[in-house]
């Protein structure tokens, strides 16, 4: 595309800029979180899922076990016959009561307790459970540190922000303004006579990156990936996508 003036302008790497210098301030900047070309996200720590243990539980019930007197009957012949009352002291003391001050009078038909037994009604499971926390990885995903990786971080970043564009149609464009180098800069055309030359991948003069950056993305120029989405928002405002640009422009 010719330069300012009558001079035309040799082929370089750099044509992007000389219709981006119009963009100016022009349009909307886009909200995006922050990514770099090599960034990864950290894992959290999280709340591992509860772990249960079953065991086996069994039920049982506590009877008293009862002795009705009959004619004849002594605390020691009752004891005797229900060894687990633990003796006639033992009888007596547990039926004092029943019984009153006389252990030796048991009138017929007088009910004593004689012990207690333990009655096995079931068994069931009981649920233990136990917390723990424990670091789990998040979600991480990685991009190469070279152009494929950059371009596919910057379409991420486009799907999210709704800026159009292709894989190919980044990389065309790449490959004729900057050859694939970050660090290009156009130091001999009329914008860079301006004070504004060409920079990074896609050759964005410093007013349109501003006017098209997307915020998350890094401030610097030079860097790839902020230079391509900044770059495909511009395209996308006056070309449809960067898809659509074949030329200088």
């Amino acid at each position: 595309m010719p330069a300012r003036g009558k001079h035309y302008r040799r082929k370089t790497s750099s044509p992007f800029t000389r219709c981006m210098i119009a963009a100016g301030t022009s349009g909307a900047a886009l909200v995006l979180p922050l990514v770099s070309a090599t960034s990864a996200h950290a894992a959290q720590p999280t709340q591992a899922p509860q772990v249960t243990k079953a065991a086996a539980v069994t039920i049982t019930d506590v009877q008293l076990v009862t002795y009705k007197v009959v004619a004849g009957d002594t605390l020691s012949k009752i004891a005797q016959k229900y060894p687990q009352s633990g003796g006639w002291k033992k009888l007596y003391d547990a039926n004092r009561a029943v019984i009153g001050a006389n252990p030796s009078v048991l009138p017929p038909g007088l009910t004593l307790t004689v012990g207690t037994k333990t009655v096995k009604l079931g068994s069931t499971t009981k649920a233990s459970t136990k917390s723990a926390t424990t670091a789990t990885p998040a979600s991480v995903k990685t991009y190469a540190n070279n152009l494929d990786g950059w371009i596919k971080q910057s379409l991420d970043i486009m799907g999210k922000a709704g800026i159009p564009g292709t894989y190919n149609g980044i990389h065309r464009n790449v490959m004729r303004e900057s050859s694939g180098n970050p660090r290009a800069i156009n130091n001999w055309d009329s914008n860079a006579a301006a004070g504004i030359p060409s920079k990074g991948l896609l050759q964005v003069i410093d007013p349109t990156f501003k006017a098209y950056h997307v915020p998350g993305t890094s401030m610097d120029p030079y860097d790839p990936v902020a230079n391509i989405t900044a770059a495909c928002n511009y395209a996308a405002a006056k070309y449809g996508s960067i898809d659509n640009v074949n030329g200088a422009y």
